[in-house]
């Protein structure tokens, strides 16, 4: 028996790959299995290289896994390409269709579509792999029929025809896998929840956060990754006072955004980086006339079209500072779909407080995955609201070294929402001292966000492995292999990445080396540390794609190694 399971279906674009993940992630999710689902595709509608991958296990999932225990390669380039990443012992499962000769190892061959044809349900060919895998894996066709009667029970004259027809095609599945006598590791039983838990994806899950918080109105964009974030928000922000619209382009989304906060409204928009380069002017104007409103940006390669559909970190300098002159944005970055609940409500709330824009920093990887997580009770959020004027202050809108309340259209306290330099009231002025004093006290308002929580472990050590985002799974699972291992090393984790909770880059400051795995080329979070006293150095890796465990492992190995030799020879 064994704890885990890791599946991989890749193909040609629109062969149903990210449906059978998905698909089998949805079974096992139902009867209380952990699970998680990445996805890579390319840019075109259809068709190209598309993989999508599913791991199963009785534990929580950090990772979408190293090695693989089934590959089903649809067309002979998929098996060309992953066919390295089948672990020994493993299964292969290819389209017979494709490939005109048998294969070597512990394979099946199988001709889906004709499977799926000979059903009467020629769309049931995702079924068809998912029963196969289930077979390989010794788990119970029951799991599947519970999954299948939950999905296409929808209140139609015809869903028991649907039910059965995929029922048939997932018994066929199972037949065809079973002839070949081969297995996999048979999977434990499910965990016993403790707490209820929910199959969700990250873009779907910030956007409750988000909607828990209080979100008032969502004017969005589409743009890849982060066109769900829209479409979720178009079904499910609703009610008196909520508005949901589609731009005509990025920088409509940001000038209504900014204009909803001005307003008095708690109001977000969604991009990836692309989109966010155009924000930049608005998102200054937010800066300079201090208006709470939150940009989420997903990110993806690049720069410019890059890699629309990939993964990747490189976002992070333009976050921090997305337009010309003095400026230090907020940044929230979650790194996992667990965490993107509270990363939606919390950038909600730093906006409030600090009366201006925040950046809710995720990326493709985080914001396409499912992940099954502990299902979150809305009434225990906490959602705070900015400090409206009462009219004490008069018009004094930007007055003393912080924060001052916030003057509603139509309540007490006119002032000027200014984007040039202004003084007091708002009005424009040029004079040094004053913009002196309006610098200062924009950059001292981030002092009511220097408190959010972070982890730590064995901080005693002299080095400490700290990613950020989505390199948090990877680099907890490698940080976990490593102390096993008998290495001396501490971790340290926050997705408040601007500011930094003062604790911790305290610690950060006493260290000897912070190893920080990063998903670009420059290194940007290291450099970012260094500048404010860390002695940070960068893993990096710009492939589009996650980081794997082994290679952490070993890369961080090779950091240690290099700090003792360099400490030798001084």
């Amino acid at each position: 028996m064994g704890s885990d399971l890791v599946v991989r279906f890749a193909g040609e674009g629109g062969q149903g790959q990210v449906t059978a993940a998905e698909g089998l992630a949805q079974a096992a999710a139902q009867v209380g299995y952990h699970v998680q689902t990445f996805a890579t595709y390319p840019s075109q509608i259809e068709g190209g290289p598309t993989w999508a991958q599913t791991r199963v296990s009785t534990n929580v999932i950090l990772t979408q896994g190293d090695q693989l225990d089934v590959l089903v390669a649809l067309n002979r380039q998929a098996y060309e390409t992953h066919i390295g990443e089948l672990r020994e012992g493993g299964v292969l499962i290819y389209n017979s269709k494709d490939f005109d000769e048998q294969l070597g190892g512990l394979s099946i061959g199988l001709d889906v579509d004709s499977l799926a044809r000979a059903t009467g349900n020629p769309r049931a060919a995702n079924i068809i792999m998912i029963g196969a895998v289930a077979q390989l894996a010794s788990m119970p066709a029951d799991y599947f029929r519970q999954f299948i009667e939950a999905r296409f029970r929808r209140g139609r004259a015809n869903d028991q025809e649907i039910i059965d027809g995929n029922i048939k095609a997932l018994n066929v599945g199972f037949e065809e896998a079973a002839a070949s006598g081969y297995r996999v590791n048979p999977l434990d039983p499910p965990p016993l929840i403790e707490r209820q838990r929910v199959l969700v994806k990250g873009n779907d899950f910030l956007s409750l956060g988000a909607i828990a918080a209080g979100l008032d109105i969502f004017i969005g964009y589409p743009i890849s990754p982060a066109t769900t974030i829209l479409t979720f928000m178009e079904g499910n922000l609703n009610g008196e006072g909520k508005f949901v619209g589609q731009a005509t382009s990025e920088i409509e989304s940001i000038a209504a955004i900014v204009g909803a906060g001005y307003a008095g409204r708690k109001a977000m928009t969604s991009t990836a980086g692309p989109g966010l380069s155009l924000m930049g002017e608005g998102l200054g104007l937010a800066w300079m006339a201090e208006i709470p409103c939150v940009v989420c940006d997903v990110q993806r390669g690049g720069p410019a079209t890059g890699l629309p559909t990939k993964t990747e970190q490189s976002d992070l300098l333009t976050a921090l500072n997305p337009g010309h002159g003095d400026m230090r944005i907020p940044i929230i970055a979650p790194g996992s779909v667990e965490e993107c609940f509270q990363a939606g409500v919390d950038a909600l709330n730093w906006a409030e407080r600090y009366q201006g824009p925040v950046i809710l920093l995720t990326e493709m990887s985080v914001a396409e995955r499912n992940e099954d997580v502990p299902r979150p009770d809305p009434s225990l959020v906490v959602a705070e609201s900015r400090i409206v004027s009462d009219g004490s202050m008069g018009n004094r809108r930007y007055s003393g070294d912080g924060l001052a309340p916030f003057p509603v259209p139509g309540g007490p306290g006119a002032y000027v929402a200014n984007a040039s330099e202004h003084d007091e009231p708002g009005d424009t002025t040029h004079l040094p001292q004053v913009h002196i004093m309006q610098t200062e006290r924009r950059f001292a308002k981030l002092k009511l966000l220097d408190n959010g929580s972070y982890e730590a472990e064995h901080t005693e050590s002299p080095i400490a492995l700290m990613p950020w985002g989505g390199s948090k799974g990877a680099g907890r699972a490698a940080y976990q292999m490593l102390r096993n291992a008998g290495v001396d090393l501490g971790w340290m984790y926050t997705m408040y990445l601007n500011p930094l909770p003062a604790a911790l880059l305290k610690e950060l400051r006493r260290k000897e080396l912070v190893i920080v795995p990063e998903l670009n080329y420059l290194g940007q979070f290291a450099g970012v540390l260094r500048g404010l006293g860390v002695n940070a150095h960068s893993i990096t890796q710009y492939t589009g794609l996650p980081f794997k465990e082994q290679f952490l492992v070993e890369r961080v190995r090779e950091e240690i190694a290099a700090r003792s030799g360099r400490l030798a020879r001084v």
